[in-house]
């Protein structure tokens, strides 16, 4: 009885771990995003984007998430817009 118990229990913490390991949600990005201002701030709050595109002095970072991508646009040194796609996360 408390074997199976014993077992039980370790089988709920490996999934729980399982998917604390996985990619946030677009909220949670955008949650930690909030009231970021510059390139820098981004960077220290979310880490390293999953994809930079560049065109000129605009930059698009890309960060996957679960359920989506959560966007930003970064002209400069100035975090100036962010947008959510609810396509596919991987790229």
């Amino acid at each position: 009885m408390f074997r199976k118990f014993l077992m039980s229990a370790f089988a709920a913490l490996f999934l729980l771990g399982l998917t604390a390991c996985g990619d946030p949600s677009k909220e949670d990005i955008l949650s930690k995003a909030r009231d970021v201002k510059t390139r820098a701030e981004l960077e220290s709050k979310l880490g390293k984007p999953s994809n930079i595109s560049k065109l000129g002095p605009i930059e698009q970072w890309s960060y996957k998430a679960s359920n989506g991508e959560v966007i930003f646009i970064i002209t400069g040194d100035t975090v100036a817009l962010q947008a959510t796609g609810s396509g596919s996360a991987s790229r």
